[in-house]
């Protein structure tokens, strides 16, 4: 579990501070771009996550191919999620103008929403570079080869710091472009990575061992599984980050210094949850390459090690919210003095110490996921997730717009919500139903 876990979980903690990188050098400029950044990134992500839902299924499924000693299946099964990456980039492109209209809908500020048509226009033409990437790490991260995966997502970082600073703030000879030069930015990184990873899959070893060459065929069987039981995770995907994507317009739309509040607990929460998707990709390879090798008792173990991996990092990052939220807070502080950021910056302070009770669950709801999906049962953690985060949506609004709670009690009622979630997939866990579905 460490071999595979420990460089996913570098790899995704590089992208949760490329997005990172973004809003900090917007926060330089003023909130409002900061704010941009977080929602138009959102909202680009909505718009792509039900394909990198489904596609992420190929994980499990090189993995089973791969346990089941059919090695030139893995191949075959990785470009049928290319397929699918290709045939999305049109469609997504085609949503962009009703992604658009729904920042009136939301009722954002017109300053923050000019901010984040700029920043959306110039993702959504690149965002094929950073699905490809993601495709070709889940066929990586299903071979067990994660070390690749964790150099390209480092390289990818680097390169985003250093064209964020060139191309937002106009160094090294190039002219300012503001919240323009962030989004080329994470284009150019991500086209980078994508070279990196296309370079080892088309390796000599690779290429030899999994009959690459011979792979790039339309699959009708395998690419009905892939949709069969990816579908759910794309839909799960798709409807949690419309959630999400709501729930941070609720926030927004409660004043500059809620939407700046929000996002820096937001930008926080992301960057100490996305490394535990690492152990959630790496529990999802190695539960469906024992799966696949007819070896329940071990998939069983390494849903347990997943677990154990999840706590001990979390725990660390459950000490930081508790002891250390104000530098956390300061770090989003404008150069020079803003009255916005100085009243969010206490609310802020106290939604990370409330994020700090739900950090540990974070880590067992991953493993579990990750265990679950491996395994085929992706359609019960599609209904169980998508139910709890429509959930949310009542809660935050009665609590925001009826009652006019403080954002602080809006923030502790969506974290209970999340621990009654892990509740319910330890239920599924333990019933061991995810051990007899077969995909391959």
């Amino acid at each position: 579990m460490l071999a595979i876990a420990a460089p996913m979980m570098i790899s995704t903690a590089c992208d949760g501070l490329m997005v990172f990188t973004d809003r900090f050098f917007m926060a330089k400029i003023a909130p409002e771009q900061m704010n941009a950044v977080m929602a138009g990134g959102i909202t680009m992500q909505t718009m792509c996550f039900f394909f990198i839902g489904l596609t992420s299924y190929s994980t499990a499924l090189v993995a089973q191919y791969f346990g089941k000693g059919e090695k030139h299946k893995s191949t075959v099964a990785a470009f049928q999620a290319i397929l699918v990456t290709l045939s999305a980039w049109p469609i997504i492109i085609a949503l962009k103008p009703l992604a658009i209209a729904m920042f009136d809908i939301a009722g954002i500020s017109p300053v923050q929403a000019m901010y984040q048509t700029e920043y959306l226009n110039v993702l959504v033409m690149g965002c094929v570079f950073g699905m490809m990437r993601y495709t070709m790490g889940c066929y990586f991260s299903g071979i067990g080869r994660t070390g690749i995966v964790m150099v390209a997502t480092i390289a990818a970082l680097l390169i985003n710091i250093f064209l964020d600073y060139t191309l937002i703030f106009g160094n090294f000879g190039f002219d300012p472009m503001g919240i323009s030069g962030a989004a080329f930015a994470t284009i150019s990184a991500n086209a980078c990575a994508l070279l990196i990873l296309f370079a080892a899959y088309f390796g000599k070893n690779n290429r030899k061992t999994f009959s690459v060459l011979s792979s790039f065929r339309f699959d009708k069987i395998i690419m009905k599984k892939l949709i069969r039981f990816g579908y759910p995770a794309g839909i799960e995907f798709f409807f949690n980050f419309v959630i999400f994507t709501i729930l941070t317009g609720i926030f927004h739309s409660c004043g500059n210094v809620a939407a700046t509040a929000a996002t820096i607990m937001f930008s926080w929460d992301l960057v100490t949850f996305i490394p535990l998707l690492g152990i959630e990709i790496s529990v999802t390879s190695l539960v469906g390459r024992y799966l696949g090798a007819k070896r329940p008792d071990i998939a069983y173990k390494s849903a347990i090690s997943a677990i154990k991996t999840g706590i001990l990092f979390s725990s660390a990052i459950l000490v930081i919210f508790v002891f250390a939220p104000w530098p956390l807070v300061r770090v989003f502080a404008p150069d020079v003095f803003n009255p916005v950021f100085e009243q969010a910056a206490p609310i802020a302070v106290n939604m990370i110490r409330i994020a700090s009770l739900y950090v540990l669950a974070s880590a067992v709801i991953v493993a579990f996921i990750g265990t679950l999906r491996g395994a085929g049962d992706t359609f019960f953690s599609m209904i169980v997730s998508v139910m709890m985060n429509l959930l949310l949506l009542p809660v935050v609004y009665l609590s925001l717009k009826v009652f006019n709670l403080p954002l602080e009690a809006a923030w502790s009622f969506l974290v209970v919500c999340f621990l009654i979630f892990c509740a319910v997939l330890a239920f599924r866990f333990k019933s061991g139903k995810w051990k007899n579905i077969a995909a391959v």
